[in-house]
This record gives C-alpha cells, structure tokens and sequence, in this order.
C-alpha cells in the first residue's frame, strides 16, 4: 500500500497533468477550427464605448482614417456588426517614414443586443472619426389587467 505523500508527489500527478493539458489543447484547437467558418478576421479592433439611455443605446466606435461611407454595418439575429477597413495612404512615401504606429487593415467587432433594442430602427452617422450608432429600445409591453367574468 502507498503512503500517502507519494500519492500526492508531483511525479506522480505529471502524467495525468500532462493528459488534462492535452485534452484541454486537443478541445481548444477543434474549438478554433470550428470558429474559423464564422469568424471574420481584422487586423485590428477600434475602441468602442456603449452607453444605456433610458429610451435608447448609444455606440460610440473611434474609427479615424475611414471614411463613413465606407463602413459596413449589419443586424442579423441580434448580433450588431461593424467592419470595414483603413488603407495606408501614400504608399510610395512608406519608405521615408521612420515611424508608423497607426495599424491598417480590415477591422471587424461584434455585439449582441439585448431583446429591448430595435433592429428596425437603428441609426448610424460619422463624424470627426467616430462613429456612432443609435439603437432605440423597444416600448416596454405593459401588463394588462384581465376582468374575471
């Protein structure tokens, strides 16, 4: 019979350790193949800030260098999808700068809208590279007293 302190040792808990960490990475990589039919890829994610208002949601996306009209936005199913992407200018001149810190490319995010917004109503405008989108809410269904007769 085992003593309890080798039951507990490291070396014998690395091998089964070893295949937790390999089930784990086996059901990652699957999951990740899954997601690449659904999944857009974007080079990078503008910042976003969403606010609840009493009658609507307000989404403020920061998006300089694209032009409005050249955003993509999309409602299906609830999920709310911005894309779009932000092309270098000047590429000729590339080689004479000695920093580039903007990142271009495609970009691409997506949220899930409560069941209170209202697709049909969404709104969307530009300005001073922000982008905002205005989701009004839906009215609230009151409860509705019903007479026993």
């Amino acid at each position: 019979m085992r003593n309890r302190r080798d039951m507990y040792s490291p070396m014998t808990m690395l091998p089964i350790w070893s295949k937790d960490m390999e089930q784990f990475f086996n059901n990652l990589r699957a999951a990740m193949d899954e997601e690449d039919t659904n999944v857009a890829t974007s080079s990078w994610m503008p910042a976003v800030d969403i606010q609840e208002e009493a009658g609507r949601f307000v989404l403020h996306a920061d998006i300089p260098g694209v032009d409005p009209k050249d955003i993509e936005i999309t409602m299906e199913s609830g999920v709310l999808t911005i894309r779009g992407e932000r092309s270098l200018q000047n590429q000729e001149e590339q080689q004479n700068y000695k920093r580039i810190e903007r990142v271009h490319g495609a970009f691409y995010r997506r949220f899930t809208l409560p069941d209170t917004a209202d697709p049909e109503k969404i709104s969307a405008s530009g300005k001073h590279g922000v982008l905002e989108i205005v989701i009004p809410k839906r009215p609230i269904a009151q409860p509705r007293r019903i007479a026993v007769e």
